[in-house]
Protein backbone atom coordinates (compact mmCIF):
# COMPACT_ATOMS: atom_id res chain seq x y z
CA UNK A 1 0.00 0.00 0.00
CA UNK A 2 1.51 3.32 -1.07
CA UNK A 3 1.30 6.47 0.98
CA UNK A 4 -0.60 9.42 -0.50
CA UNK A 5 1.85 12.09 -1.44
CA UNK A 6 1.46 15.53 0.06
CA UNK A 7 1.14 18.38 -2.47
CA UNK A 8 4.55 19.82 -3.28
CA UNK A 9 4.78 23.50 -2.42
CA UNK A 10 6.15 25.80 -5.08
CA UNK A 11 6.09 29.52 -5.66
CA UNK A 12 4.82 31.80 -8.38
CA UNK A 13 4.48 35.45 -9.36
CA UNK A 14 0.88 36.50 -9.87
CA UNK A 15 -0.54 38.99 -12.33
CA UNK A 16 -2.86 40.06 -9.52
CA UNK A 17 0.11 41.47 -7.61
CA UNK A 18 1.19 43.47 -10.67
CA UNK A 19 -2.24 45.08 -10.94
CA UNK A 20 -2.40 45.61 -7.18
CA UNK A 21 0.98 47.35 -7.26
CA UNK A 22 -0.08 49.64 -10.11
CA UNK A 23 -3.49 50.47 -8.58
CA UNK A 24 -2.08 51.14 -5.11
CA UNK A 25 0.68 53.34 -6.54
CA UNK A 26 -1.95 55.33 -8.44
CA UNK A 27 -4.03 55.83 -5.26
CA UNK A 28 -0.91 56.94 -3.38
CA UNK A 29 -0.11 59.45 -6.12
CA UNK A 30 -3.67 60.82 -6.08
CA UNK A 31 -3.66 61.21 -2.30
CA UNK A 32 -0.23 62.86 -2.44
CA UNK A 33 -1.48 65.36 -5.00
CA UNK A 34 -4.59 66.07 -2.93
CA UNK A 35 -2.60 66.91 0.21
CA UNK A 36 0.38 68.60 -1.49
CA UNK A 37 -0.88 72.07 -0.56
CA UNK A 38 -0.63 71.16 3.12
CA UNK A 39 -4.27 72.05 3.75
CA UNK A 40 -7.13 69.83 4.91
CA UNK A 41 -10.20 70.17 2.68
CA UNK A 42 -13.69 70.76 4.10
CA UNK A 43 -14.93 67.21 3.42
CA UNK A 44 -11.81 65.64 4.90
CA UNK A 45 -12.04 67.98 7.90
CA UNK A 46 -15.67 67.01 8.47
CA UNK A 47 -14.77 63.32 8.47
CA UNK A 48 -11.86 63.97 10.82
CA UNK A 49 -14.03 65.97 13.26
CA UNK A 50 -16.68 63.23 13.30
CA UNK A 51 -14.18 60.45 14.14
CA UNK A 52 -11.98 62.55 16.42
CA UNK A 53 -14.96 63.45 18.61
CA UNK A 54 -16.16 59.93 19.27
CA UNK A 55 -16.70 59.20 23.01
CA UNK A 56 -13.66 59.10 25.29
CA UNK A 57 -14.51 55.56 26.42
CA UNK A 58 -13.16 54.34 23.07
CA UNK A 59 -9.71 55.75 23.76
CA UNK A 60 -8.20 52.72 25.49
CA UNK A 61 -9.25 50.04 22.94
CA UNK A 62 -8.39 52.25 19.97
CA UNK A 63 -5.06 53.22 21.50
CA UNK A 64 -4.24 49.51 21.77
CA UNK A 65 -5.35 48.88 18.18
CA UNK A 66 -3.06 51.60 16.86
CA UNK A 67 -0.10 49.62 18.23
CA UNK A 68 -0.62 47.15 15.37
CA UNK A 69 1.08 49.68 13.12
CA UNK A 70 4.34 50.17 15.02
CA UNK A 71 7.56 49.41 13.15
CA UNK A 72 8.43 46.20 14.99
CA UNK A 73 5.14 44.37 14.29
CA UNK A 74 6.30 42.79 10.97
CA UNK A 75 9.24 41.25 12.85
CA UNK A 76 6.85 39.85 15.49
CA UNK A 77 4.65 38.36 12.77
CA UNK A 78 7.77 36.84 11.21
CA UNK A 79 8.36 34.69 14.33
CA UNK A 80 5.43 32.28 13.79
CA UNK A 81 6.16 32.32 10.06
CA UNK A 82 9.71 31.23 10.91
CA UNK A 83 8.37 28.45 13.14
CA UNK A 84 6.19 27.23 10.24
CA UNK A 85 9.21 27.37 7.90
CA UNK A 86 7.59 29.89 5.59
CA UNK A 87 10.99 31.23 4.61
CA UNK A 88 9.84 33.53 1.82
CA UNK A 89 7.16 35.08 4.01
CA UNK A 90 9.76 35.65 6.73
CA UNK A 91 12.02 37.37 4.20
CA UNK A 92 9.18 39.58 2.94
CA UNK A 93 8.12 40.59 6.47
CA UNK A 94 11.70 41.47 7.41
CA UNK A 95 12.17 43.48 4.19
CA UNK A 96 8.94 45.39 4.88
CA UNK A 97 10.65 47.30 7.70
CA UNK A 98 13.55 48.88 5.72
CA UNK A 99 11.33 49.42 2.68
CA UNK A 100 8.83 51.27 4.84
CA UNK A 101 11.61 53.47 6.22
CA UNK A 102 12.96 54.16 2.73
CA UNK A 103 9.80 54.68 0.67
CA UNK A 104 7.64 56.23 3.40
CA UNK A 105 10.25 58.15 5.36
CA UNK A 106 12.61 59.28 2.64
CA UNK A 107 10.74 59.29 -0.68
CA UNK A 108 7.10 60.20 -0.03
CA UNK A 109 7.69 62.40 3.01
CA UNK A 110 10.50 64.08 1.11
CA UNK A 111 8.09 65.01 -1.69
CA UNK A 112 4.91 65.79 0.29
CA UNK A 113 4.90 67.38 3.73
CA UNK A 114 1.57 67.96 5.43
CA UNK A 115 1.59 68.65 9.16
CA UNK A 116 -0.41 66.86 11.81
CA UNK A 117 -4.02 67.92 12.55
CA UNK A 118 -2.88 69.60 15.78
CA UNK A 119 -0.98 72.11 13.64
CA UNK A 120 -3.39 72.47 10.70
CA UNK A 121 -6.84 72.27 12.30
CA UNK A 122 -8.56 73.96 15.21
CA UNK A 123 -10.27 72.30 18.18
CA UNK A 124 -8.52 68.97 17.70
CA UNK A 125 -8.78 66.42 20.49
CA UNK A 126 -5.26 65.01 20.98
CA UNK A 127 -5.07 61.69 22.81
CA UNK A 128 -1.44 60.92 23.67
CA UNK A 129 -0.16 61.83 20.18
CA UNK A 130 2.12 64.70 19.07
CA UNK A 131 0.54 67.92 17.84
CA UNK A 132 3.32 68.76 15.36
CA UNK A 133 5.35 66.95 12.74
CA UNK A 134 4.84 65.59 9.23
CA UNK A 135 1.68 63.47 9.16
CA UNK A 136 1.44 62.32 5.55
CA UNK A 137 1.42 59.45 4.92
CA UNK A 138 0.59 57.46 8.04
CA UNK A 139 3.42 55.05 8.84
CA UNK A 140 1.06 52.91 10.95
CA UNK A 141 -1.22 52.43 7.93
CA UNK A 142 1.78 51.52 5.77
CA UNK A 143 2.78 48.74 8.18
CA UNK A 144 -0.69 47.22 8.73
CA UNK A 145 -1.65 47.29 5.05
CA UNK A 146 1.69 45.83 4.04
CA UNK A 147 1.31 42.96 6.53
CA UNK A 148 -2.21 42.17 5.25
CA UNK A 149 -1.01 41.94 1.64
CA UNK A 150 1.92 39.72 2.61
CA UNK A 151 -0.21 37.35 4.71
CA UNK A 152 -3.11 37.17 2.23
CA UNK A 153 -1.67 34.27 0.16
CA UNK A 154 -1.10 32.20 3.32
CA UNK A 155 -4.38 32.49 5.25
CA UNK A 156 -7.96 31.41 4.71
CA UNK A 157 -10.54 33.97 3.64
CA UNK A 158 -12.14 34.25 7.07
CA UNK A 159 -8.80 35.11 8.64
CA UNK A 160 -8.00 37.50 5.82
CA UNK A 161 -11.27 39.32 6.61
CA UNK A 162 -10.16 39.60 10.25
CA UNK A 163 -6.79 41.04 9.18
CA UNK A 164 -8.48 43.60 6.93
CA UNK A 165 -10.82 44.68 9.75
CA UNK A 166 -7.87 45.08 12.13
CA UNK A 167 -6.01 47.20 9.55
CA UNK A 168 -9.09 49.41 9.09
CA UNK A 169 -9.51 49.81 12.85
CA UNK A 170 -5.84 50.73 13.13
CA UNK A 171 -6.33 53.49 10.55
CA UNK A 172 -9.50 54.74 12.24
CA UNK A 173 -7.69 54.73 15.60
CA UNK A 174 -4.99 57.05 14.26
CA UNK A 175 -7.66 59.55 13.16
CA UNK A 176 -9.59 59.20 16.44
CA UNK A 177 -6.44 59.84 18.48
CA UNK A 178 -5.79 63.03 16.50
CA UNK A 179 -2.53 61.87 14.90
CA UNK A 180 -3.70 61.92 11.26
CA UNK A 181 -6.32 63.33 8.93
CA UNK A 182 -8.24 60.78 6.81
CA UNK A 183 -6.15 61.15 3.63
CA UNK A 184 -3.00 60.56 5.69
CA UNK A 185 -4.18 57.03 6.52
CA UNK A 186 -5.68 56.39 3.07
CA UNK A 187 -2.40 57.37 1.40
CA UNK A 188 -0.43 55.35 3.94
CA UNK A 189 -2.59 52.25 3.42
CA UNK A 190 -2.25 52.53 -0.36
CA UNK A 191 1.52 52.84 -0.01
CA UNK A 192 1.59 49.79 2.27
CA UNK A 193 -0.42 47.77 -0.25
CA UNK A 194 1.99 48.80 -3.01
CA UNK A 195 5.03 47.76 -0.96
CA UNK A 196 3.38 44.46 -0.02
CA UNK A 197 2.51 43.66 -3.64
CA UNK A 198 6.07 44.50 -4.73
CA UNK A 199 7.45 42.13 -2.08
CA UNK A 200 5.07 39.37 -3.19
CA UNK A 201 6.43 39.78 -6.71
CA UNK A 202 9.99 39.75 -5.41
CA UNK A 203 9.82 36.60 -3.26
CA UNK A 204 6.84 34.82 -4.82
CA UNK A 205 3.72 33.43 -3.19
CA UNK A 206 2.97 29.77 -2.45
CA UNK A 207 1.07 27.50 -4.77
CA UNK A 208 0.46 23.78 -4.86
CA UNK A 209 1.08 21.56 -7.83
CA UNK A 210 -2.18 21.42 -9.68
CA UNK A 211 -3.50 21.75 -13.17
CA UNK A 212 -2.80 25.22 -14.42
CA UNK A 213 -4.20 26.91 -17.48
CA UNK A 214 -4.36 30.41 -18.94
CA UNK A 215 -6.81 31.44 -16.20
CA UNK A 216 -4.47 30.51 -13.36
CA UNK A 217 -3.25 34.11 -13.01
CA UNK A 218 0.35 32.95 -12.84
CA UNK A 219 3.16 34.84 -14.51
CA UNK A 220 5.23 32.46 -16.57
CA UNK A 221 3.09 29.54 -15.41
CA UNK A 222 3.11 26.09 -16.93
CA UNK A 223 1.27 25.36 -20.14
CA UNK A 224 -2.16 23.74 -19.84
CA UNK A 225 -2.05 19.92 -19.69
CA UNK A 226 -2.41 18.07 -22.97
CA UNK A 227 -5.52 16.05 -23.52
CA UNK A 228 -4.94 12.35 -23.88
CA UNK A 229 -6.57 10.65 -26.81
CA UNK A 230 -8.70 7.69 -25.87
CA UNK A 231 -8.65 4.68 -28.15
CA UNK A 232 -11.86 2.73 -28.47
CA UNK A 233 -11.50 -1.00 -28.75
Amino acid sequence: MTRARRPIARYRRRRADVWTLLAATAVTALCSRAVSSGDVGPVEEAVFDWVNRWPDRLEEPLWLLQLLGVLGVPLLVAIPALALRRWRLVLALVLLVPLKLLVHGEVVKGLVQRQRPGSTLSEVVLRDVPSAGVAYPSGHAVITAGIVVLLAPYVRRRWLAVLVVLALLNAVARVYLGAHAPLDVVGGAALGVAIGAALNLLVGVPAFRRRAGPSSGEIGGPAPPRRRSVRHR
